[in-house]
């Protein structure tokens, strides 16, 4: 599906926010390397989905209703087993389900578990005045518990992209801090 295809159908649906698949298949065609992901619907699939890109891995809910699949029990990590796997899609949609009865659940994305590193967030939205804007900062909880992005208008030079990145407080946390790797800083950049 294409981006325009994708960002026409969460028109059509009343959603203002993507679902991560879509998202990343919008940012995989737009040359942005990603973590890639594939939607499963059903437990089999997830399962040849797993083999096809191989252990371990990680489930996540994909719903266009629920934002924050941690706290609903919509994530399972270093899923090392077919079995594993299968066992994670079951608890990971009946979780979904308990937590949020009314929600759309299309099922699981399942992904090749990465190695620990630090995750960032990006954003836009369209601003009444300034018009497109970009949010950079540290994702996962941190975006939400320490608020700490940095916003800039675009498009952006590489020298905004650059001090955008250094402006956030947790800017130490992606040089290595206390001997964990460093984020690529280049990469974040561009």
């Amino acid at each position: 599906m294409s981006t325009i295809e994708i960002i026409d159908r969460a028109k059509s649906e009343g959603r203002t926010i993507l679902t991560e698949v879509e998202s990343k298949q919008i940012l995989g065609e737009a040359g942005i390397p990603i973590a890639g992901a594939q939607l499963a619907a059903s437990r089999e699939e997830a399962v040849t989905v797993a083999r096809q890109i191989g252990l371990p891995v990680v489930l996540k809910v994909v719903s266009p209703d629920i934002s924050h699949k941690s706290d609903v029990g919509g994530v399972k990590l270093n899923l090392g087993s077919e079995e594993e796997v299968a066992a994670a899609f079951d608890d990971i949609v009946a979780a979904a389900r308990r937590a949020q009865p009314g929600a759309t659940v299309l099922g699981v994305s399942v992904q090749k578990m990465a190695r620990p590193g630090v995750e960032v967030i990006m954003g836009m939205t369209k601003d009444p005045q300034f018009g497109p804007v970009l949010m950079f900062g540290l994702g996962g909880v941190f975006v939400e518990v320490l608020k700490d992005v940095a916003f800039r208008i675009v498009p952006l030079e590489p020298r905004d992209a650059r001090q955008m990145i250094r402006d956030i407080q947790g800017f130490p946390v992606l040089e290595g801090f206390r001997g964990q790797e460093p984020a690529d800083l280049a990469a974040l950049e561009d």
